[in-house]
C-alpha cells in the first residue's frame, strides 16, 4: 500500500486512514520508533507490540518480597527517596 502525503511545520505527519486501518497498531497516542534506512527512506514500526504485564507485575512481587539483613527492600527504597 502507498500513499502521497505532505509533511506539514514542524514536521508533522498525518497517516492516511486506509493505512491506519490496514495496521491494528496504528492509533492515537500509540509509541513508534522511526528510523532512517537510507537518506531516502524512513521506517516507522510499533515501538512495543505487546507488554507482558504479567510478567511485570510478577517481577515487582518478587522484587518487593527481597528480605535482607535491614529490612524490606521496598520500604528501604520508598524511604530513601522521602528522605532525599
Amino acid at each position: 500500500m502507498k500513499n502521497v502525503v505532505v509533511i506539514r511545520d514542524r514536521g508533522q505527519l498525518t497517516i492516511p486512514d486506509a493505512i491506519r486501518k490496514a495496521v491494528n497498531w496504528v492509533t492515537p497516542m500509540s509509541a513508534v520508533s522511526i528510523s532512517v534506512v537510507t537518506p531516502n527512506e524512513i521506517v516507522i514500526k510499533p515501538h512495543q507490540s505487546h507488554v507482558d504485564w504479567d510478567k511485570i507485575w510478577e517481577g515487582i512481587r518478587k522484587s518487593r518480597a527481597i528480605k535482607g539483613k535491614a529490612g524490606n527492600l521496598s520500604k528501604f527504597i520508598a524511604e530513601d527517596r522521602y528522605n532525599h
